[in-house]
């Protein structure tokens, strides 16, 4: 996911898809933990999009 493509969306977007990085987020780790995860790597960047979706959201509301 892109920075440009994050900054063009509004706060409620943001926050939309910030709970759905999270779900997603969390089901990969449940995959993890029972070894059905295929790639591993997909834990981290889920992380790095849910952080740059915070950044930016803590950005829209200052």
């Amino acid at each position: 996911m892109k920075t440009s493509e994050i900054r063009s969306k509004s706060v409620e977007e943001l926050e939309k898809q910030l709970t759905e990085l999270k779900e997603e987020l969390f089901h990969l780790r449940f995959q993890h933990a029972i070894n059905q995860l295929d790639n591993p790597h997909k834990i981290a960047d889920v992380k790095k999009d849910i952080a740059r979706v915070m950044t930016i959201l803590h950005e829209k509301n200052a």
